[in-house]
């Protein structure tokens, strides 16, 4: 995919017209697919040939819905592979509200790991991904919460936006726009906003500032891709007017390619890995189903785009090309890819003559990626370090091979944003490597980050500071090189992103992005600091180096009222790049309940402060993420009383919630599963299971026997909330109770007493209405709604307009002992520092301790 992004740099060079060359650079920003660094992605001959085919076919699809997840990977599949369409998934947020079955990421760094996610998923299916600057706030019952929280004129402006560039024939929305109330805010409301972006892309008179930068455009078809889960069942579906839906076949099979577009589709939605999205390829017929909402319909039902001229005619000077490719395709030799580069080369030329800036430009990327491949060229620069600071000297390595017998001359080697420049002039002979080597000083870049982020977000809207970035779905890289080629007479810049790469003893080759990262990055021990008592509190700060001889000065500061720091600063010197130095800091509360923050930030001379941490996101599925976050941490100051002492937790799908016990004073002990026995949970005040661990850990069904026999000896077990779907255990409580789908996504919800006397409520904290004042994003989710008379509910609670749930803490004694099941999300409240949250769980883990 590297290549995607070079050749529309050098149509810029040679587009007169300024407005154009504008538009254009809109272009390199929203189409470019995945920039990102990877083993190099030759396309093997078959490949090769169902590339070509796809640059015979003019034609754009947009796939619309609100979350990663959300798109159907098979019709994005079905729309690149099978029609060979220029296909995109504009998803509105970036999943940043959700869960993370794999880490413990959550909020902006959840959205980080989702976007590149969906990225990798893009490249197995491919599309490409755009977004807005929606926040994924959690669970929305109704688009109007949604459209207010969201800032609907903000997201629908970047919805025209995105359209308006990427200029699709065809929109296919995920959701039904009718759906309002009975199905996820979000989705709604993205078809919603797709429905009425569909009549005012093409009027100048909406957004005229976007005109600037780019032109009004009209999308030919509008659908919704319907199914029979939204009638509630085949039967249902099967009497439902299906004249006005087209329908297609998405389960062909590609013999190029090897694989069913269905399998395709389920390795791209596989790639939802902190999703748990799984997924298993299906082979034979498949019907995915079209009703078309607005524009043109159809009259051929099977051909999505009946009616729009996807041929090389479509643009002015095409008919030459359309006989070129014609005859290219006929004379293809799957044995010898090479024998294509004379024609595609004269293609190309003529693809630079055609009067359509658009067209132009996508069909360079995709003719220059197919000569590359044709090649088997190989052109790469790798750095000597993977992360690199302003005005650091660097060793590179230059490689560039021709792995064919045709003619290529290398011109040269640039590196614009470094102004280096080598010139060549040499003859790239058939599969002889050819290296150099050179020493660059790092330019000042800004530091490698997602682009959204950058700036404070409001609640519902990420603060974009570049509009011209709004869409993307990454932030480009500037460290890039560029080599000029000469093929047949025909100039190619191939700009490559540069690399760092290493042999991992197991891995084997490892490739990484370059980054480019602050001197020194700094960061508090821990997210949250609690004191229930006037004693003071060891703080201990880090700064890292990025560099090596960086000296300066580091401080620990808060803005909260009544709470003291001592000293004011330290001086710290440190000698090698990588290494950190620690700290400390001591933190005086004040008399009163409190909750404030303490930043910590570095002082180097000759650059502004520095105040953010730098947290690497690292999975074997995605690119490496460096992101930088301000250095935070929560101090409260909390009225907790503590009676239970030794926790022992079982990790679920991954949460905070162990490591927030921990900070509050509890003895927290991780239990793997394997060894959960009677006899070893004897020693524990309570046992918590984390979030989604009925779900995730297979193994816990063999051991909820013994946990319930450490009940009846008098435990206390304490399970958080696990979703309806995919249960890998159907008893999991000693007496009956059925999980349901209820939540309350209003964090401000009003939560009611219904046992006010029960001990939980009194021990050994006092628990009253202000205990659930500044909770964050949701009271909970996924309550039970069904359960046995031996459970005293405890709470009740509800969104507006809805009825009371009264399942979010259940709790029954058991034996001796204690069963509690809550859905309450202790999850975002602990870590968050909610001082209420840690109130009540308090008084949950120490039922064993008040029965005594």
């Amino acid at each position: 995919m590297h290549s995607l992004f070079i050749f529309r740099i050098e149509q810029i060079i040679i587009i007169p017209n300024m407005k154009r060359i504008v538009i254009f650079i809109l272009l390199i920003l929203l189409v470019s697919s995945h920039l990102e660094a990877q083993k190099p992605n030759q396309l093997n001959s078959g490949e090769i040939y169902h590339a070509i085919e796809k640059l015979n076919f003019l034609g754009t699809a947009l796939y619309l819905a609100a979350h990663p997840d959300d798109e159907n990977t098979r019709m994005i599949s079905y729309l690149s592979n099978e029609v060979k369409a220029n296909t995109a998934y504009l998803s509105l947020t970036r999943g940043d509200g959700g869960q993370n079955l794999i880490g413990l990421e959550i909020q902006e760094l959840l959205g980080v790991l989702r976007t590149q996610e969906l990225l990798e998923a893009r490249k197995i299916d491919g599309g490409k991904q755009f977004f807005t600057r929606a926040n994924d706030f959690g669970y929305s019952k109704h688009p109007d919460e949604t459209l207010r929280i969201w800032n609907k004129e903000e997201v629908l402006k970047d919805v025209v936006w995105i359209i308006r560039n990427f200029k699709p024939d065809v929109v296919i929305n995920r959701f039904d726009h009718r759906r309002a109330g009975r199905t996820h805010g979000h989705h709604t409301s993205s078809a919603l906003l797709s429905i009425e972006a569909f009549d005012l892309t093409n009027d100048s008179t909406v957004y005229p500032e976007q005109l600037k930068h780019t032109e009004p455009w009209q999308v030919n078809k509008l659908y919704y891709n319907t199914s029979w889960w939204r009638y509630g069942s085949r039967e249902k579906f099967a009497e439902v007017d299906k004249s006005k839906m087209a329908r297609v076949d998405i389960g062909v099979y590609y013999p190029v390619l090897g694989k069913s577009n269905s399998e395709i589709a389920s390795e791209a939605r596989s790639m939802h890995k902190c999703q748990g999205m799984g997924n298993t390829g299906s082979r034979g017929s498949s019907t995915e189903f079209l009703e078309i909402v607005k524009g043109v319909a159809p009259v051929d039902n099977e051909n999505i785009f009946d009616g729009i001229n996807t041929t090389w005619t479509r643009v002015q000077g095409g008919k030459a090309i359309q006989m070129k490719m014609d005859a290219l395709i006929a004379d293809y030799d799957y044995l010898a890819p090479q024998k294509s580069v004379k024609q595609l080369v004269e293609i190309r030329s003529l693809i630079r003559g055609i009067d359509n800036d658009y067209w132009k430009n996508i069909k360079l990327s995709e003719v220059d990626r197919i000569i590359e491949s044709c090649l088997g060229l190989y052109a790469e620069v790798y750095a000597d370090a993977q992360t690199l600071t302003p005005t650091d000297v660097t060793d590179l390595t230059i490689e560039c091979t021709n792995r064919s017998n045709v003619p290529v001359t290398i011109r040269s080697i640039r590196i614009p944003t470094a102004q280096m420049e080598k010139t060549v002039n040499e003859s790239l002979e058939d599969n002889a490597q050819m290296k150099w080597f050179e020493t660059m000083t790092v330019p000042n870049l800004r530091t490698s980050e997602p682009y959204w982020i950058n700036d404070k977000a409001e609640f519902g809207m990420y603060n974009v500071d570049d509009p011209l970035k709004i869409g993307m779905a990454e932030t480009p890289r500037e460290l890039k090189a560029e080599f000029e080629l000469d093929i047949y007479g025909e100039t190619v810049v191939l700009q490559k992103d540069i690399i760092h790469k290493y042999t991992d003893r197991v891995a084997g080759e490892v490739i990484e992005p370059v980054e480019i990262v602050n001197p020194v990055s700094v960061r508090i021990e821990n997210g949250s600091y609690f004191f229930s008592t006037n004693d003071k509190q060891v703080v201990k700060a880090y700064v890292k180096a990025g560099k090596e001889n960086v000296t300066g000065t580091v401080r620990l500061q808060t803005m909260g009222t009544g709470w003291q720091i001592s000293p004011a600063s330290h001086n710290f010197n440190i000698a090698q790049k990588g290494d950190e130095a620690s700290f400390e800091f001591t933190v005086v509360p004040p008399q009163a309940q409190s909750i404030a923050e303490i930043a910590v930030s570095a002082d180097i001379a000759g650059n502004p402060s520095i105040h953010t941490e730098s947290i690497v996101i690292d999975y074997d599925h995605i690119t490496k993420q460096t992101v930088n976050v301000p250095a935070k941490s929560k101090i409260v100051k909390i009225e907790l009383e503590t009676a239970a002492e030794n926790i022992g937790y079982i990790d679920g799908a991954g949460d905070k919630v162990a490591e927030s016990l921990r900070l509050v004073g509890y003895n927290v002990t991780n239990l793997p599963i394997e060894t959960l026995n009677a006899e070893a949970l004897k020693g524990y005040d309570a046992i918590m299971i984390g979030i989604r661990a009925l779900n995730t850990k297979k193994e816990l069904k063999f051991k909820m026997k013994e946990l319930l026999k450490y009940v009846e000896n008098g435990g206390n077990l304490v399970i958080q909330y696990n979703t309806t779907r995919g249960l890998n255990i159907d008893e999991f409580a000693p007496y009956p109770l059925k999980l349901s789908r209820d939540r309350v996504s209003d964090e401000n919800a009003e939560v009611r007493i219904l046992a006010p006397e029960h001990q939980v409520l009194h021990y050994p904290n006092k628990i009253s209405s202000k205990d659930f004042d500044g909770w964050i994003q949701e009271r909970g989710l996924y309550f039970p709604n069904e359960w046995d008379s031996k459970y005293t509910a405890i709470l009740s609670m509800n969104d507006v307009n809805e009825d009371p749930k009264d399942g979010s803490l259940l709790i029954a004694p058991h034996g001796s002992g204690y069963f509690v099941y809550t859905g309450i999300s202790w999850f975002r409240e602990l870590p968050a520092g909610v001082p209420g949250a840690f109130r009540l769980l308090s008084n949950i883990l120490a039922l064993k301790q008040n029965k005594a």
